[in-house]
């Protein structure tokens, strides 16, 4: 056995909630620097307005970790972290945290096991509430990551709090919910390609017998839910991403940044960060996964 023994009593919903969101800050922890590799290569080439002088230009995952420690120094990896942390909390809590739960409200009483009908119900609804009440955590996070690009006189932020203040003084409080629509069809998305691709992956991994409920089991089924997570989510990834970023007026609405991407870039640009996108949901994953399960069965053991 690899790991903590699964519990005899099953996690309690609020071992879940908070087993999940303490995970999900783990893995932003291990793979911050990803995340910000893969919103500084969506947002290159962007028209912006004002328009900037900039002339920064990032090659690929590597490069673009590199060309940042040497223009902006290694801090500029983990710019907005603080907003990446908050987020985690409440944004993974309910909908990593409260998946199981929603799950047996769309599965039918007196039936052997869950559909997959009643799976992507749950993901979806767990990833459209949680995208509704953590947008704010988003929005800012995104800024700070875009914003070391910048030159410094014009970054506008000093901080999280002045950020939170800035955008919901200059843009009012519907700036802090900026892409909440292509947040919540991405987070839909990722969330039936993550929490129900695991959950097939790990039921057929036990039912079939190829392993056994421990830490290899888990990174099989973590790693090939983070596949399909970003397989299916880059193209609404990219446009959420510009349209968070985006300042007052540089687009109408979703469709127009939508638009304006594929005149500038094609249908390629839709996939614009890919590789740091898989190598940052892959290892997220991973590390998130394997640390819910261990999380769950250590919160649930010091509780009996």
């Amino acid at each position: 056995m690899v790991g903590l023994k699964p519990p005899e009593v099953p996690p309690t919903a609020a071992v879940k909630f908070v087993s999940a969101g303490m995970a999900a800050c783990v893995a932003d922890l291990c793979t911050f620097p990803l995340d910000t590799a893969k919103v500084r290569l969506q947002i290159q080439g962007e028209v912006r307005i004002p328009r900037s002088t900039s002339t920064t230009e990032y090659r690929g995952v590597l490069g673009t970790l590199s060309t940042m420690v040497k223009m902006e120094g290694p801090r500029s990896l983990y710019s907005g972290l603080v907003a990446g942390l908050q987020r985690q909390m409440s944004f993974a809590s309910i909908r990593i945290g409260l998946y199981d739960s929603v799950k047996q409200l769309y599965t039918p009483k007196g039936a052997e096991s869950t559909g997959l009908a009643a799976r992507v119900l749950a993901g979806c609804t767990t990833g459209a509430v949680a995208v509704t009440c953590a947008q704010p955590t988003d929005v800012v996070k995104v800024r700070f990551q875009a914003s070391g690009a910048l030159p410094d006189s014009v970054r506008q932020y000093s901080g999280t709090v002045d950020a939170y203040r800035t955008i919901a003084r200059e843009e009012g409080i519907r700036g802090l919910w900026r892409g909440t629509l292509p947040n919540i069809a991405r987070n839909a998305i990722v969330n039936c390609g993550e929490l129900v691709t695991y959950d097939l992956i790990k039921d057929a991994l036990l039912r079939t017998h190829l392993m056994t409920d421990n830490v290899p089991c888990h990174f099989t089924a973590a790693f090939g839910a983070g596949f399909c997570a970003t397989v299916v989510a880059s193209p609404v990834d990219v446009v959420k991403t510009r349209y968070m970023n985006s300042s007052p007026g540089q687009y109408r609405n979703v469709l127009s940044c939508l638009l304006a991407l594929l005149m500038q870039d094609g249908l390629a640009g839709l996939y614009k960060g890919f590789v740091p996108s898989f190598l940052r949901l892959g290892s997220w994953n991973v590390v998130m996964f394997i640390s819910y399960e261990q999380l769950q069965r250590a919160l649930a053991r010091a509780r009996s």
